[in-house]
This record gives C-alpha cells, structure tokens and sequence, in this order.
C-alpha cells in the first residue's frame, strides 16, 4: 500500500528522511476508495478494526467486512438525501459505527464533523447553525440524544436525526435498520476533487469560541508521517490511540495513518478512564504500539507495572502536551521504552517529532516533519537562533503543504489572521537548541513575562513534576504590581500528600523547583486542586484558571 503514495519506504536518518520523503497525490484522491477499499481488494480477510468495550463485547473486522459496512452506510446515508459537500455531524463516542459513517461520507464526498458527546444542546445549537449541519449521526444514549433533540427547534439547517442504538426514540432514524437494509451501493460518478472540504473540526476552545477548522481529501495522505514513520508501524502492529473520535488526535492515531500502513487499529470502547484498565487490554490483546497524551502516561506510571505483561509493547509515542521530562524517565525505567514526542495542531497533521532512527531528548518535541518548512519567528519577525524562543511558524510560500489545513470555514478573516504573506502562525512558542531539536515553551498567551523575564510554563511545570507529591500541574501568571507578572501554580497532589501540611508543601515545592531550574522561576503562588480544568483533548486551560483568578482581583 505504502508504494502507492510513496518512491522511496524506508529511511535511515533525518536527512535521508528530509531528502526522500515525497508524498505522491493521486488527482481525486478518497481514503475511502484508495485506501480502504484497496486493501479490501489486496489483502480481503486482513483485520482493519479490533474493537472491544467495557462490558466484554468484542468484534473484529476486516478491510473485505469494512467495505461492505461502509458501503451499505454511504448507500443508506444517500437514501436519506446526503451527498456531494453537505454536512454531517458524527457524535459516536468510540462505538465502532464511527468508523462506518465516517469512510461512507468520504465515499459519498459529504463532510463529516466529529463531535464529542460531552456537547450541551447550547453547543449542538451552535454547531449547527455555524455550519450548517444537514445530519447528526449520534450514540444512542439517553443524555446524547436529549441534547440532540434540545438543539433540534434551533437547527434549521438539520434534516435528519439518526441513532446508532441502543436507544431509537421518535424522531430518529434507526441506524442498524438502515445500513441492513440498504439498496447496493452506487459509487458517485465524481465523489470529489482533492481541494473539496472533506473533515472539519471545532477546535477544542482553549481561547474563545471554537473555529471550524476545514481540511480537504488529501489531509489523510499528509498523516503517511504519522502513522509510518512516527508511530513507526507497519503491517503486524496493533496500534491504539487513547483518543475519543469527537478529538482530532482519532484521525491521527486510529485511522488514516494506520491503514495507510496497514496496521490493525484496537479500539477499547469505555466510559470511564482507568489506567489499570489499558494496562490489562495491552496485555490481553498483545498491543504492539501505544499513543497517548502525558496525562495518560502520568497516571500509567502509578500503576504497580509489575503486575502486568507488557511485553508485546514495542514502541510508544506522546502527544498533546509536551512531555515532562520526570514522566518519559520513569517509563523508560519502568518499561524500557522510550516515549517518542510529536506535535502539531487540528490545523496540521504532525509537525515537530522524534522518529524512529532519532535517539529522543526528554522533553524535547523532536525535529520538523519534511512535509513542513518549520520556523520560529521572533516579534520583530526575523528567525530565532538556536537558544531563542520564537514562534512556531509554518512557511507556504512554495505552496500549501500537505496536511495543513484549507481554511478556518466562513471566516476569511480570522483565516487571514493566521495565515498571511506566505506564514501559518500556530500560536505556539518554542526554542531550539543546537541539534536542531525543538523545545515548548508555550502558547503565545500563556508565556509569562515577569520582572523582564519572560517564563514559559512548560518549563515551571516539569520542574513541578519531578517532585513526587505532583500528579499535575498548571503554570499561569497572575498580575502584579511590582513585578507585572508572578508565577503560580495550579497542583493536583498524589493521594499520599493530600493530608500533608499545606503551608510547609508549599514551601517544599518552592525550594524544589528553585533547585531544579533557573530561582527566578519558581511559583510565588501555589493553589491546590482536585482536578484541573481540561478540553476534551485532554488539553489543560490556563485560560480558565487565569479568568477566575482575574475575576478575584
């Protein structure tokens, strides 16, 4: 399969890799047809989806059993009047229909909008008159579907309500009844052009309202660098992703990347988070790859590991926040596995990692993607030297590079904001060292400038981590008059500090990260949480913790 998108497979170094890595584009490219149906054609009885849930239930599917189910779902999706560029949005949690409807609205060249089920009828409203939503497809789950029918009198624009079960109240279609009796599936004659909008996102909000994020259909083939060559599998892995698919980390890490590879995707479909939980499906399943964002690996280190086979684990990656340097040495020593960083944005596929012939520097996000020119600008916009911190920009003067995305939808201007005069701004600051690998800082808002010092979080934050008492930890900067700003730490205590003497922790965790990094960064202010605030991504939101305490001053 990979030969069919790239000359050359197999790379040895950085620089062989930056060299000979060249995607080739088919003209209409459809993930569903090229890749998914190719693989039905090439290898029928292979297993594509591995998927259980928390009740013990169990299916495996083939890529011959995928194209009859997401044939049958683009006919039936047709039958209710879905077609070419009209707007469907998917709320299946991680039941395995979401896999389905998303390759039939490829298929049918339709756009799917992945949802996460913890939407409130206020944010359902607003999606869909944003967007103008024809269909949701959802879960058939009582608190799911209220919200759905809540958001309905307010949604002009939507035409159809379906359910996956096990729930079918009045007013929705029956998804199963559906797809079972669905007429033969025609294939469109044009199902798309390669600059069509196939997959929009609204971004996770950790600033503002949420953007529609859009991406054309040839996002998934600039996702090759995840799946190949950052996940690092191939046709005998068992890839998961601790990812739920109302995130866009799904698509990076249980779907087009790895079947482009021909990997067989596990997904555990569950309610509630147990690390113990993942431990024992990569044990009993023979996971060979693991995906997670650091706060999965922090709670993952807790666990008596001992008590577990995890030996089919071969390799692991992170994603979504930086890494703390703590978290990737005690995995290293519990497991022997090197966690290997990755970063980039619902706007881009991966853009900064550590691939596989790279040895990982702890905490550094690694090196850019060849599929990206990757820079850090300055605020006088000229290029950062190594040491400097800069914005992570992305240059296109040559040309939209693969996998960045097509547009923020019906909002040119803030479009135009992000990206201008040939530059893609992320809005995420870093700095570079001499190797060329690059380090978080943090976003743009969130870099705090105290006494003239400017402070990125990231940094206060895994000096925070190497103190046992801290599971988790947010860095903010609260004003001051002296000073501008000070540095405050938002912690979660493990569970054998909870009951400790707060006002001498405090004074232990100053002097700890005085010890571990630069005296001027230590926080002035320290409060203790239960929980932090956090996007569905898993992402923290400084944001909040910042606007309360502005509300108190």
């Amino acid at each position: 399969m990979l030969e069919r998108f790239l000359s050359q497979t197999t790379f040895t170094s950085q620089d062989d890799f930056i060299q000979n890595f060249h995607v080739k584009v088919p003209e209409n490219f459809n993930f569903g047809y090229d890749v998914v149906d190719a693989w039905a054609a090439e290898a029928p009885d292979k297993i594509a989806l591995c998927w259980t849930n928390d009740h013990g239930v169990h299916h495996d599917f083939t890529f011959s059993e995928l194209k009859d189910y997401t044939d049958r779902t683009a006919s039936y999706f047709q039958s209710l009047g879905i077609g070419h560029g009209d707007m469907v949005m998917l709320i299946l949690k991680r039941r395995y229909e979401f896999w389905f409807s998303i390759i039939a609205l490829h298929k049918i060249g339709a756009v799917a909008i992945p949802a996460t089920h913890l939407l409130t009828g206020k944010d359902i409203i607003y999606r869909n008159n944003a967007a103008d939503i024809k269909m949701i497809v959802c879960a058939g789950e009582e608190v799911i579907l209220n919200h759905v029918k809540d958001a309905l009198p307010y949604s002009p624009s939507v035409k159809h309500l379906v359910s996956a079960g096990p729930i079918v109240p009045h007013g929705f279609e029956d998804f199963q009844k559906g797809v079972l009796g669905a007429a033969p599936f025609v294939k469109p004659e044009h199902p798309n052009r390669n600059d069509d909008i196939s997959l929009m996102y609204f971004t996770s909000g950790t600033t503002g309202e949420p953007k529609m994020v859009a991406h054309d259909f040839t996002y998934p083939l600039g996702h090759i660098a995840t799946g190949c060559y950052w996940h690092n599998l191939h046709e005998d892995s068992l890839h998961l992703t601790v990812a739920d698919t109302g995130w866009g980390k799904a698509v990076w890490g249980k779907l087009y990347g790895q079947w482009i590879a021909g990997a067989t995707v596990f997904v555990y479909d569950h309610e509630k988070f147990h690390p113990a939980d993942i431990l024992q499906m990569i044990q009993n399943y023979h996971i060979t790859s693991l995906c997670a964002p650091p706060t999965v690996f922090r709670f993952l280190i807790r666990e008596d590991l001992t008590h577990y086979d995890l030996s089919s684990l071969q390799y692991c990656t992170i994603a979504g926040e930086a890494l703390n340097p703590a978290v990737y040495e005690t995995f290293r020593k519990l497991t022997g596995i090197k966690l290997m960083e990755g970063f980039g944005q619902t706007e881009t596929t991966l853009t900064i990692a550590t691939f596989p012939w790279m040895e990982p520097k702890p905490g550094s996000m690694g090196v850019p993607n060849p599929e990206y020119v990757v820079d850090l600008l300055k605020t006088d916009g000229t290029s950062a030297a190594p040491g400097e911190q800069g914005q992570i920009v992305i240059r296109t003067s040559q040309g939209k590079p693969l996998g960045l995305f097509k547009e923020y939808y019906r909002n040119p201007d803030l479009t135009r904001e992000v990206w201008h005069d040939g530059i893609y701004y992320t809005g995420d600051v870093a700095w570079k060292d001499e190797d060329g690998y690059f380090w978080f800082v943090g976003r743009v808002d969130d870099v705090i400038k105290s006494s003239g010092y400017r402070i990125g979080p990231f940094e206060v934050e895994s000096a925070l981590m190497t103190h046992p008492a801290v599971v988790e930890c947010a860095i903010t900067g609260v004003p001051d008059e002296i000073r501008g700003q000070i540095v405050k730490a938002t912690i979660v205590l493990a569970k054998d500090y909870k009951d400790v003497d707060k006002e001498h922790l405090v004074k232990t965790l100053q002097n700890h990260v005085k010890q571990v990094t630069a005296p001027y960064k230590y926080p002035r202010v320290i409060e203790f949480a239960d929980e932090l605030p956090k996007t569905i991504s898993g992402k923290i939101r400084r944001v909040e913790i910042r606007n309360k305490d502005n509300q108190k001053s």
